[in-house]
């Protein structure tokens, strides 16, 4: 039977609350926060907590590439494209496929790039990633993954969070949810946005009806984390301190009247802007970075980009941040995929091989979990359209697309999953979006079909209502 949702225990008690006054606040805040976690023992909503049984990994990096990486110039080798380049697909193929872009009997695309077979695994990768070649036998590359959705907004937004509307929780803040922070000093869920601009939005890393607690805090890549994180001239510690308890004690005051979760959410971040005066410039000061270190990354501290980026999230996992998501936006390639593709490695490839680097040599790979991709793949058709400015391009393609998975609770060395002749259609394999969600929840040590949280009489889930599966062979 599903546990009570905290709205409901708010109606029943708000009166006994408030009536009793003296002193019950805290004890009706932990009350509360914990019935709604369905987790047992949680005093708070961020207290750590036990998943369903022992998961390898203890915190995830999402490296988010927005706008749809080409997988055909990346991880999807098909060399029968570049004989039929100039040609349509036959119709077979293509089914009653529409694209938003192209004809369906646009003409194939062949892939822009070489490719070769790299370490132990022999997996084949462009020569538009050589770090990540370097680091292929820590991958499990997943090459039949596919999306429900077929725009950018709401599939970002599916990938983010299993449903492609905004108003559920994302993949972070499930987290946050089953299992809780290992930290007080820094939020622990924070995201980082490096490219051009997100077509989800904010909604992305949202706690939807989760409460609040759990939704994800954005930091900035450059200068200070958090903008205003000093104190203003004339404001001392002491005055400050007092300034938050008097916040504090109103916003308990209100919370025993009303019961509202949200205020206990206002209470924790007042509490927690002070702690990050000093963890946020901490954080930020990448002077105590080695230089071969800011080297392997390929950063300039001074200076905002992906690589500084996966730089601070190595400093967050240290720190006890339970989930990193960098988004970086760039990848939707309608004009020009080869400079597309090259530009957007150029940015990341070698920071996220240095990042599986970096991580391994510091004990932290084995329990953290590593993904990388993009919300959908691109077309094995070309997009050209004078009238837009556009040529040698590659449309949206939900059908088939490559992600890749490394650190804890996944093999490492493996490849999954077989496209058709034309990297068109999964034909071994296939993988929905969702499974790899219930794959990612394994990972962490929970059952994707037991993670659920109740609202309005039912019982939500990350991974849906369909039935998904754990993709067992890369399950370490």
């Amino acid at each position: 039977m599903p546990a009570p949702n905290a709205q409901d225990i708010t109606v029943n008690r708000r009166y006994f609350l408030r009536d009793c006054g003296v002193g019950l606040g805290k004890i009706a805040l932990a009350g509360l926060l914990a019935q709604s976690t369905k987790v047992a023992g949680a005093a708070s909503p961020l207290a750590p907590r036990a998943p369903h049984f022992p998961g390898k990994a203890k915190r995830v990096i999402h490296l988010f590439m927005g706008g749809a990486p080409s997988q055909l110039e990346l991880f999807d080798h098909k060399p029968l494209l570049t004989k039929y380049e100039g040609q349509s697909l036959p119709p077979s193929v293509i089914g009653g496929q529409r694209y938003a872009f192209i004809r369906s009997d646009a003409a194939v695309l062949g892939p822009r790039f070489p490719f070769a077979r790299h370490g132990n695994s022999g997996a084949e990768i462009s020569s538009a990633l050589p770090h990540l070649s370097t680091v292929v036998d820590e991958l499990a590359i997943l090459r039949t993954v596919h999306t429900d959705q077929f725009n950018h907004a709401p599939a970002q937004t599916f990938l983010s969070t299993g449903f492609q509307q905004p108003g559920r929780p994302s993949i972070g803040s499930w987290i946050l949810y089953g299992l809780g922070a290992e930290t007080e000093e820094l939020p622990a869920y924070v995201v980082m946005s490096t490219g051009s601009g997100l077509s989800g939005g904010a909604a992305l890393w949202s706690s939807g009806f989760l409460p609040t607690t759990y939704a994800g805090v954005r930091f900035r890549t450059q200068g200070d984390a958090i903008l205003d994180v000093a104190s203003p001239a004339g404001v001392d510690a002491r005055l400050q301190r007092d300034t938050v308890d008097l916040v504090n004690r109103f916003n308990q005051r209100q919370f025993t009247a009303t019961g509202d979760s949200e205020i206990s959410t206002r209470i924790a971040a007042f509490e927690m802007a002070m702690r990050l005066q000093i963890s946020a410039p901490e954080l930020s000061d990448l002077r105590t970075e080695t230089q071969e270190t800011l080297e392997l990354y390929g950063c300039d501290p001074e200076k905002p980009s992906f690589a500084r980026a996966c730089v601070l999230a190595r400093r967050m996992i240290e720190r006890g941040v339970r989930c990193v998501t960098i988004y970086h936006e760039g990848w939707d390639a309608h004009s020009d995929v080869e400079g597309n593709v090259r530009n957007n490695c150029l940015a990341t490839d070698q920071a996220s091989a240095a990042l599986l680097q970096d991580l391994k040599r510091r004990g932290l790979l084995e329990d953290t979990l590593v993904i990388w991709g993009g919300e959908f793949g691109r077309t094995p058709m070309v997009e050209s359209n004078p009238a837009l400015g556009r040529k040698l391009g590659r449309d949206h393609h939900p059908q088939t697309f490559s992600m890749w998975l490394a650190g804890g609770g996944v093999k490492p060395g493996v490849s999954h999953g077989v496209t058709d002749d034309f990297g068109f259609h999964p034909v071994e394999h296939p993988v929905h979006v969702q499974d790899v969600h219930a794959t990612l929840l394994h990972c962490l040590g929970f059952d994707h079909e037991r993670l659920t949280f109740s609202r309005q009489g039912l019982d939500f889930r990350l991974t849906g209502v369909e039935p998904r599966q754990v993709i067992r062979e890369i399950v370490a």
